[in-house]
């Protein structure tokens, strides 16, 4: 299978601690995952969201860098991806350490999907500069990729200086793990295409992405239009090889859902120039949960020859 799919860990169903909220609940999730083909498996980030947003539909999140160090330990080849964490809540230099360790003690499988969110009372929370978060964003990417060459460098940043430093070991992946930058925004599609390795876009109905304040990135259409900026600016910024496109989650696996359906779903994206996708199941039981991941492998997974 060339076209990869994820699935998100449920380790976020606070609301449901005794099936998702312990050692055994990740170990057994996580493992099912592996074991039913899945790419990779993603985990998000809030580290302290506000009440209002959670209590109209928002979600807690564990730590990313916590959980995936976790998942990394109990399986083999399946590969570790925040999706998304948001760059500007910490100094670079503080998750370039992280990436770098988590890579470096896995063999290499970190994929680092990354955002500039739009939280505003979760950036205030944090002490950053909300209206600054797209330039921070980008300072924040050079700087990592600085720190990842383990040689040392200098670099000045918002608030930070590098003199002369180093950062030792490197990760595994060389220049460094995948970079999937996320938004919707045409500032997102440059970003994409100057700094990242693919554009991981947030396909909802327009309905949600009105709410998030996020561009709106809902069909075929969209999809299309957004590749072809991204070829004009690489035109333009001299990058020959195209990023590519990787969508996060875009089939839900909730209660009879068509493995044909699944299938389809996937080979459109796929006709479209996407490379990748996810599939996640949404239960209130971790032996339902186990469940559905394992048909997904069975009935999506292992039919799918694209």
């Amino acid at each position: 299978m060339t076209f990869t799919l994820s699935t998100t860990l449920p380790f976020d169903h606070i609301q449901h601690p005794d099936q998702f909220v312990s050692m055994e609940a990740l170990h057994e999730c996580a493992r099912a995952v592996e074991e039913a083909g899945f790419t990779a498996g993603t985990v998000t980030d809030h580290p302290v969201p506000s009440a209002r947003w959670l209590d109209n539909g928002g979600h807690y999140a564990q730590d990313p860098f916590v959980m995936l160090s976790m998942v990394g330990a109990v399986t083999t080849t399946l590969k570790l991806q925040t999706n998304i964490i948001v760059l500007p809540y910490r100094n670079p230099f503080i998750t370039a350490r992280a990436v770098a360790s988590l890579d470096r003690f896995t063999n290499g499988r970190v994929i680092l999907g990354m955002g500039a969110g739009y939280l505003k009372a979760e950036y205030k929370a944090l002490g950053v500069d909300f209206d600054s978060r797209n330039d921070l964003m980008d300072e924040y990417i050079r700087a990592m990729k600085l720190a990842w060459t383990g040689e040392d460098f200098e670099f000045e940043g918002t608030g930070y200086k590098a003199l002369g430093n180093r950062m030792l070991p490197t990760p595994v992946q060389t220049p460094h793990p995948p970079l999937l930058v996320g938004g919707n925004s045409k500032r997102a599609l440059r970003r994409t295409v100057e700094l990242g390795d693919a554009w991981h876009p947030f396909i909802v109905p327009k309905a949600v992405t009105d709410t998030a304040r996020t561009a709106n990135i809902s069909g075929d259409e969209d999809i299309l239009e957004a590749i072809a900026y991204m070829a004009e600016h690489c035109e333009k910024v001299g990058r020959k090889e195209p990023p590519k496109v990787i969508c996060s989650s875009t089939f839900s696996l909730v209660g009879d859902w068509s493995a044909q359906e699944a299938i389809d779903h996937f080979a459109q994206l796929k006709s479209l120039g996407v490379s990748g996708a996810g599939a996640s199941a949404f239960t209130d039981s971790r032996g339902e949960y186990l469940d559905q991941i394992r048909r997904f492998g069975e009935e999506v997974i292992a039919r799918i020859d694209f």
